[in-house]
């Protein structure tokens, strides 16, 4: 695969991306709304809570689906097709076998389901009825549609994107309009199950399309599977970093409830809140390239590979330089035009939220660890958790939420920043890691750079963001566009990744207009 279709294949992820994450979001705002009015809160809140309570079964996929992928990217790279159909069949006959184990676990846990929501006010019949409609969803991906895996590994995932969330869209349109007529939850509980088996059809004769010689012979997945033993290998490893990483973002809110009270836990969570989406954006963006660099490493072209990381590293600090910079001017703003001033988190709160948020933004080494199979520094990811829960308890103690969040900063410094990059360096490209941290240097004082103007322009500024939604949105974009353009033209005209990634990004914006 040449680098322009790599190229091509990421844009096409990151635009599909782009255009469903506005549109799902629109149609969920929507939708919750007429949900909670129709249904009610309670029955809301009951989905909700069956949702996440088969979503802890899912724990049981382990990490099978990452490892199968790490180890497609070869065969699709040599465009070894019978290779190919093999770990396919394998990752069908696994997959049943996981299926098989959340359908055992969903049974248990249905014995359950009246203890767990005695006070909810729906007889047990409707109850079910929901339960059933989520498991569908659940299994069908372990039976019916494990093969979208060939195209998230093949740079497709744009497919897969636009059929869900089509789908998705579609579902929640026709569940409004029914509900519209009669508030029956039944039929919204219909729609959901109906729709599960429309969007695995669909998909489905999608990859028929589009890999006509793929023949999966799953009954033979067993026999298969004793040819590669490296996605049990895997498997394990992914699996430990996912524990933990479970660990780390979910231990952090327990923390924080530990050392406050509940009303700045429902400040810092209106905060959340907002990275958190933004956050999704840009790992949904950023996240498209992921198939591209697995592919690019199977091809074992080191100075190719040199330069992408270059690209991607300054893709990444720029994105994040942007994000961030706009959210520490515009974030507090717009939380007290939307709650209030009394909802307002103190400047330093905020700036170790965003540090976090800037050190996640910018995790370049992940992508490529995971293109190299670089899985087992299992203790990485325990490590961190436990860094996480030390100085949180430690330093939350002394200063409450300040000290919780500096917990999982200095947790995030160890691992992330420091242990990652120099796994890859060592392992992976074999090169001395002290030129990542050259480069790290100047983008972060770069960005500082950018900072001081920008608080100093803002100084003089004539209008208060806060005075309304208009002046917020002009405000907010006015700040946003300065800090992409400065932060764009500083590091244009001082790194290396900046201009082959601007050369690269205008090569494919002619290639295109060309067509």
């Amino acid at each position: 695969m040449t680098a322009e279709s790599r190229a091509h294949k990421s844009f096409l992820n990151a635009r599909t991306n782009l255009i469903f994450y506005f549109l799902v979001l629109a149609a969920t705002f929507f939708s919750r709304k007429i949900f909670l009015e129709k249904l009610g809160d309670d029955f809301v809140g009951m989905t909700s809570t069956l949702s996440n309570l088969l979503g802890l079964l899912n724990l049981a996929e382990l990490g099978v689906g990452s490892a199968v992928g790490y180890m497609l990217y070869k065969p699709l790279v040599e465009g070894d097709r019978e290779r190919i159909n093999q770990i396919v069949s394998v990752l069908g006959y696994v997959y049943r076998k996981i299926g098989l184990v959340v359908i055992a676990g969903a049974v248990v846990l249905a014995v359950f389901l009246p203890w767990i929501l005695e006070s909810a006010p729906f007889s047990n019949l409707l109850i079910y009825f929901t339960y059933l409609s989520y498991l569908v969803g659940a299994v069908l991906g372990y039976f019916v549609n494990y093969r979208q895996l060939l195209l998230n590994a093949d740079q497709r995932q744009y497919v897969v994107t636009a059929y869900y969330q089509s789908a998705n869209i579609l579902r929640l349109l026709i569940q409004m309009a029914v509900l519209y007529r009669t508030s029956n939850p039944y039929y919204w509980v219909g729609i959901e199950i109906g729709f599960s088996f429309i969007y695995s059809w669909i998909l489905n004769r999608r990859i028929d399309r589009a890999y006509p010689w793929l023949k999966t012979a799953v009954q033979n997945g067993r026999q298969l599977l004793k040819a590669y033993p490296e996605l049990i290998k895997y498997t394990k490893q992914i699996f430990v970093h996912r524990i933990g990483a479970t660990a780390l973002f979910n231990l952090s809110p327990v923390f924080v409830y530990a050392y406050t009270s509940l009303t700045i836990v429902a400040y810092y969570t209106n905060y959340t809140l907002i990275v958190s989406k933004v956050q999704l954006l840009v790992s949904q963006l950023l996240g498209s390239a992921d198939a591209g660099i697995g592919q690019l490493v199977a091809e074992g072209d080191e100075n190719r590979i040199q330069k992408v990381f270059r690209e991607i590293f300054a893709l990444r600090y720029w994105v994040g330089g942007t994000l961030v910079g706009a959210l520490w001017f515009g974030l507090n703003p717009f939380i007290q035009l939307w709650l209030g001033a009394e909802y307002l988190l103190p400047p330093g709160t905020v700036a170790l939220i965003l540090l976090n948020l800037y050190i996640m933004f910018t995790r370049v080494a992940d992508s490529f660890n995971m293109a190299y199979g670089l899985f087992y520094d299992t203790w990485a990811p325990i490590t961190e958790a436990g860094l996480n829960a030390g100085f949180s308890v430690l330093l939350g103690h002394f200063w409450g939420l300040n000290g919780v969040l500096l917990g999982t900063t200095l947790s995030m410094l160890a691992i992330v920043v420091i242990w990652k990059p120099y796994f890859l360096f060592s392992k992976g490209f074999r090169l001395s890691v002290w030129r990542y941290w050259r480069r790290v240097g100047v983008h972060v004082l770069i960005l500082a750079g950018v900072f001081v103007l920008i608080g100093w322009l803002n100084r003089y500024c004539p209008v208060d963001p806060a005075a309304g939604y208009g002046v917020w949105f002009l405000y907010s974009l006015t700040v946003t566009a300065l800090f992409a353009l400065l932060l764009f033209g500083v590091m244009l005209l001082s790194t290396e990744g900046m201009r082959t990634l601007t050369s690269r990004m205008m090569q494919l914006i002619r290639s295109r207009l060309r067509r």
